[in-house]
């Protein structure tokens, strides 16, 4: 699953007419339950876990451009 995406990709992914709902909802559903319940608390997580993943983004992007490239984990040797 995706979890970076640009603005312009959400729009065109929220527009689309064969677009699934159902399993945003249950995520939703899930983050909210394991907050006990308090939107404001389940947002706060959010908004941490997002900060978070960009700055592993930042961090492999500047890997990548510096010329050293994560290895592949074992399993993905063919």
């Amino acid at each position: 699953m995706n979890l970076v995406r640009s603005p312009a990709e959400s729009v065109v992914l929220a527009t689309s007419s064969t677009f699934d709902n159902s399993r945003y909802e249950q995520a939703c559903d899930q983050a909210i339950a394991m907050c006990d319940g308090n939107l404001r608390s389940t947002i706060k997580a959010l908004i941490m876990a997002n900060e978070y993943l960009e700055v592993e983004l930042q961090e492999l992007q500047a890997a990548i451009a510096a010329g050293c490239a994560p290895s592949q984990a074992r399993g993905d040797a063919a």
